[in-house]
């Protein structure tokens, strides 16, 4: 019998799965349907919503809130072509391995480097925005000690990740709550400047969307842990849509709270937006509590960074794409205790040594790219044109929003992804020889 590319894919494919399914070096899957919403959850409701509204105010002005749904239309779409991916191959790694298995080694690969480099300045720019909050003239000795301990509660299973995340969600949005409550009854709530325009233009619009995408990324974190999920089939294609809609709805509100209390010129000059949304509102006893909310989030962010950055180590380690020893699975908590290790050590010293929160422009772009490999990957999943729709918005949508962002950032992302296509090159070069 003739196999066709096709077959030989597919069976290849289903392979590799098994393989990894049923080998000791597999990872044991014990997420179901609401540990991996709140996992979504702790990676979005994040510290980004306590600080993107205001870079995002600034870009779009009075199209602030349309700029809130552009980022969310992109997000909705990604996250459909991720669910899809996802169910298909159950495996750690998320678009670095959807994108190996759908477009070829080189664009997966590109994809997990994205993610990890761009990631890895993340983690150390949540942990330093956890030091500013707790504790201002020690912010990098609490930023490793952030590390550290986070780091110890990956090492001890996944369980204990959901646990703490769990309870960080529960914080964060109570705190968020209480933001958008007082706003909204207070008197200094003005419907009169929710109205929506376009004042800094189609241009404006869409850079606040790229801006506020960043926010809405985390759903990703569930899909690179798709060998931890239990029944994935079923489980990862509820939970990334689940996630993203209750995101959704909390930025929204959040966003409606403090544009109705500040204006978007008075949150476009915020340096805290939510802290100044309740001065504003008359309740300046509440600013701690966003202060220690926001301390939070960025550890609920910090802690699903270090999950996701890990696991797609782990799946290019496996690959040789990083050192293998990498790719090692401890064999009672069964987690990558090697690369969970390893990206702690080099967050930890990137916190001690640097202050990268104002220079990591470049993540928005990795994450946008990352994405748009996933959509160009679900895309190559069904010629259906229907079913090729959503890829297909997604894909331009993280084109458009990549290079919507601002020159700065697009530079130094593009950089990014030059030195690492260099050193894929340099790596075929040496294997080849």
């Amino acid at each position: 019998m003739t196999r066709t590319p096709g077959r030989c894919r597919t069976v290849a494919v289903i392979s590799r799965v098994r393989l990894v399914a049923s080998s000791p070096s597999g990872l044991r899957r014990t997420l179901g349907v609401r540990d991996a919403v709140v996992v979504g959850l702790g990676s979005m409701v994040g510290a980004g919503v306590f600080s993107a509204l205001g870079p995002a105010a600034r870009a779009a002005g009075s199209g602030l809130l349309p700029g809130l749904a552009v980022a969310a239309l992109v997000a909705y779409c990604n996250a459909l072509s991720s669910a899809r991916l996802a169910a298909r191959y159950p495996q750690s790694g998320g678009t670095y391995v959807y994108g190996r298995e759908r477009l070829g080694a080189f664009w997966g690969y590109l994809a997990g480097w994205a993610f990890v480099v761009g990631k890895t300045a993340s983690c150390a720019a949540m942990a330093l925005t956890v030091g500013a909050y707790v504790w201002p003239g020690q912010a990098h000795a609490v930023a490793v000690a952030a590390v550290v301990t986070l780091t110890a509660v990956n090492y001890g299973g996944i369980q204990k990740s959901a646990w703490l995340t769990r309870v960080i969600v529960a914080v964060v949005l109570a705190v968020l709550s209480s933001v958008v409550v007082v706003c909204l009854t207070s008197g200094a709530a003005d419907a009169g400047r929710l109205d929506i325009g376009l004042s800094s233009g189609v241009g404006g619009v869409l850079q606040a969307a790229g801006l506020l995408f960043f926010a809405f990324a985390g759903y990703a974190r569930i899909a690179t842990l798709g060998e931890e999920v239990r029944d994935p089939a079923h489980t990862i294609p509820r939970a990334i849509p689940l996630a993203l809609g209750i995101t959704l709805v909390v930025y929204a509100c959040v966003a409606v709270a403090a544009v109705a209390v500040l204006g978007t010129d008075g949150l476009g000059r915020a340096a805290a937006p939510l802290a100044d949304a309740v001065r504003a509102a008359g309740v300046p006893g509440l600013v701690p509590v966003v202060r220690v909310g926001a301390a939070v989030a960025a550890l609920g962010s910090l802690l699903a960074l270090i999950l996701g950055v890990s696991r797609t180590t782990l799946a290019m380690a496996r690959d040789g794409h990083l050192p293998p020893a990498l790719a090692a699975v401890h064999p009672r908590f069964q987690v990558p205790h090697r690369a969970e290790l390893a990206v702690g050590a080099v967050v930890a010293v990137v916190a001690a040594t640097a202050d990268v929160r104002g220079a990591i422009g470049f993540s928005s772009f990795g994450v946008l790219a990352y994405y748009a490999v996933a959509n160009a990957s679900a895309w190559t999943l069904d010629p259906a044109p229907r079913a090729r729709l959503v890829p297909v918005v997604g894909l331009l949508g993280c084109v458009i929003l990549a290079f919507a962002l601002p020159v700065t950032s697009v530079a130094t992302g593009a950089a990014v992804l030059a030195v690492g296509a260099a050193a894929y090159a340099v790596r075929r070069w040496a294997v080849a020889r």
